[in-house]
């Protein structure tokens, strides 16, 4: 089973920067898209910015022009560059990859998995 880790949470400073990485267990055929998403104390996760296998990139409003989303060498691995950051983007961050295919097998019989969630990483943002 294909799991997702993420990496790269912490304690930061308003006004700071921080880079998540996510990576996924095992060797990956193709991914249809990638994301970030957060849940704050007391809130419902919300998406943060997502990327498609092309490269087509999407972001919440809040995060528009601060944030980053990018996919590594290896197709399996995607970033999270965040900068300029604030205490309100203080939230547990998860990954989540769609439409998984870990052979050309797979592709060629429709065999994929749907969806897959990290365990997340708890970003802080304080002074």
């Amino acid at each position: 089973q294909v799991q997702l880790v993420e990496s790269g949470g912490g304690l930061v400073q308003p006004g700071g920067s921080l880079r998540l990485a996510c990576a996924a267990s095992e060797r990956i055929f193709s991914i249809n898209a990638m994301g970030w998403y957060r849940q704050a104390p007391g809130k419902q996760r919300e998406l943060v910015a997502t990327i498609t296998s092309r490269g087509a990139t999407n972001y919440a409003d809040s995060v528009e022009g601060r944030f980053t989303i990018s996919i590594g060498n290896a197709k399996n691995t995607v970033y999270l560059q965040m900068n300029g950051l604030k205490p309100e983007d203080t939230a547990v961050y998860y990954c989540n990859a769609q439409r998984i295919a870990t052979t050309f097998a797979d592709v060629v019989k429709d065999r994929y998995i749907a969806e897959v969630w990290g365990q997340g990483t708890l970003v802080t943002v304080s002074s």
